[in-house]
């Protein structure tokens, strides 16, 4: 293992990736970041991997002892503001993911070892997962999962994208107001930061308008000093 994959390096990077990501989603994005719950203790933590019969990736186990997840939105408010992860995700809580995991493995009879962490928010058919399999070049990296479909890495024929290194690129997608850059350069034009009239985030392909929020808010620069445009305009 080189030093980028250094469990200590991982941790480290994924604090301060997420201390970014927070700051911004408190300052432009309150109502995603109203759902953020608090951190999952050790404790929670090893019950689950105890449940699953798998252990977290360094990286992983660090992001969730930053936060358990999200909560669900208030009944009779929009769903927008939780999907702000990428491909318009909401960020699984503990328990979602543990039900998750036994639903996927028990049966859509999957492999082991691929822990989901997020679905699209509303539906229970599409999401993604960090693969736990420690032997694998794809140990702790992102996939894509879905109900139909055999799970595949993020980006797709590759070994994934480790989940420190995406979060840092989600910071800095976010900062800068862009699409995501993905770790071969290509810049993925499918997934957009939108702001929405909630208060909320949300990551859609704009050039399909059936999957864009009403008057929701474009990023095309840094959001302190670049204009958004309206959806529309």
């Amino acid at each position: 293992m080189d030093d980028q994959r250094n469990p200590a390096v991982s941790i480290a990077q994924v604090t301060a990736a997420w201390s970014r990501i927070e700051a911004w989603l408190r300052t432009h994005a309150p109502a995603s970041a109203a759902l953020l719950r608090p951190p999952a203790g050790d404790t929670d933590i090893a019950a689950v991997e105890e449940a699953i019969g798998v252990a977290f990736p360094p990286a992983l186990r660090a992001w969730y002892g930053l936060h358990d997840g999200i909560d669900d939105p208030a009944a009779g408010t929009s769903w927008w503001p939780a999907g702000f992860l990428p491909g318009h995700q909401g960020w699984y809580r503990l328990e979602q993911l543990q039900d998750a995991y036994v639903v996927q493995i028990r049966d859509w009879e999957r492999e082991p070892g691929r822990i989901p962490i997020s679905c699209t928010p509303g539906d229970i058919w599409y999401g993604r997962y960090i693969d736990a399999r420690p032997d694998e070049p794809s140990y702790g990296n992102l996939g894509r999962w879905a109900v139909d479909e055999e799970p595949e890495p993020i980006p797709t024929f590759t070994s994934g994208w480790p989940l420190e290194a995406w979060l840092t690129e989600l910071a800095d997608a976010l900062e800068q107001g862009r699409c995501l850059i993905e770790p071969n350069g290509r810049r993925d034009q499918y997934t957009w930061p939108v702001l929405t009239v909630c208060g909320g985030l949300t990551w859609v392909d704009p050039r399909d308008e059936r999957l864009l929020p009403k008057g929701g808010m474009l990023l095309n620069g840094p959001r302190s000093t670049a204009r958004q445009p309206a959806l529309g305009d």
